[in-house]
């Protein structure tokens, strides 16, 4: 007797995940180098205040991206309706995601 396969888990395209985390936290860092390198220092500030979020702001960007795939592999092949909200729910989840990796990296200094 042979055992049958009947998961409907889809299997991860790792390629296809790490574009999308790479795309969304290149966009995080793009959007965080304009606050931090665009604004001014307060001399109260810690030396090195840059880099926490330079570094954590890309990762939350990472994590929307890995959002992104979960959503479009499970959502966007449907037909109809549930294609334009697997959309709207991938933009949401990673604008929110963006924020709140702005708003950890940026506590302390700029978001006081």
């Amino acid at each position: 007797m042979t055992p049958n396969n009947i998961s409907t888990i889809r299997p991860i395209n790792k390629g296809l995940l790490i574009k999308r985390m790479l795309l969304g936290g290149a966009i995080a860092l793009a959007v965080i180098s304009l606050f931090v390198f665009g604004g001014e220092a307060d001399p109260a500030w810690p030396t090195y205040w840059r880099i926490r979020p330079l570094i954590i702001t890309p990762l939350a960007g990472a994590a929307g991206g890995a959002c992104y795939y979960v959503i479009d592999q499970h959502l966007l092949n449907q037909p109809g309706w549930k294609k334009g909200l697997a959309i709207v729910l991938s933009i949401l989840v990673y604008i929110i995601g963006l924020w709140m990796g702005i708003v950890l990296g940026l506590d302390g200094t700029m978001w006081d």
